[in-house]
């Protein structure tokens, strides 16, 4: 009977570790997906999925490409002094094309320079279609204390308005630009950015393509890392359907 009782209570123990050990590699695995996130045009886009464990490869380093992380920031985590108004000086440059200006977006009195912020928007255009809209000066803002901090260098535009196919996108707003400053690393662009975020920012990483995404938006800020390679998203970055290019006038 004892040799019963033993082997009874052994069993159940055995059956009660192996009920933990399957719940543990359920929690490591990360079965309970997250609340939906949202990446630079503002529209909700899946949580990260499950990544099934892979075998470690000697000399390499485990890498997932083609995901994007993103939270959304509290409120305690944001700017909370008003935003002092910076130079207004912006040079802008738009590699390949030997495009640029520079300008001030502000006039002596601190209002906006009209034709400066023109200016701005022309460099700013979409390239596949040559069509331009006004870009919100709050960015321009944003865009010139970028400037401002890393010692007026220029700032290489990666794209700026776009007329493409996914309206919801900010750079089809006109809300968003994506940038990067020769000798500066795109952390360091984005550690700064945030610094400016005092509600309604977004700001995205986007490491193998090598620039930072900053846009105005309404209320709560977002931050990112996109690990996606570079054209992955061409097709919503089409001109939309039916779209054709005017032939210039001579």
């Amino acid at each position: 009977m004892l040799r019963l009782a033993v082997f009874g209570v052994a069993l159940s123990l055995m059956l009660g570790a192996g009920s933990r050990v399957a719940h543990a590699d359920e929690d490591e695995t990360g079965t309970s997906a997250s609340a939906a996130e949202q990446s630079e045009d503002g529209a909700e886009t899946p949580a990260e999925a499950p990544v099934a464990p892979r075998k470690k490869h000697r000399g390499k380093k485990s890498r997932r490409h083609g995901l994007v992380t993103g939270r959304v920031v509290a409120e305690e985590q944001l700017r909370q002094q008003p935003l002092a108004r910076p130079s207004g000086h912006l040079h802008l440059i738009f590699p390949g094309v030997h495009d640029e200006v520079e300008v001030n977006i502000y006039n002596e009195d601190g209002s906006y320079n009209l034709d400066a912020l023109e200016q701005a928007s022309h460099v700013l255009r979409c390239r596949r279609t040559e069509t331009e809209k006004p870009i919100d000066p709050q960015l321009l803002m944003l865009l010139s204390h970028v400037e401002d901090h890393f010692g007026g260098k220029p700032l290489e535009i990666v794209s700026g308005y776009r007329n493409q196919r996914k309206k919801t996108s900010n750079h089809f707003k006109g809300t968003a630009s994506d940038i990067r400053i020769e000798g500066v690393a795109p952390k360091k662009i984005r550690e700064f950015a945030e610094t400016l975020d005092g509600g309604g920012m977004g700001i995205g990483l986007y490491p193998r393509g090598g620039f930072v995404h900053i846009d105005v938006r309404p209320p709560p800020s977002y931050r990112w890392i996109d690990y996606s390679p570079p054209g992955s998203n061409a097709a919503e970055k089409r001109p939309p359907r039916g779209w054709k290019r005017k032939k210039l006038q001579s």
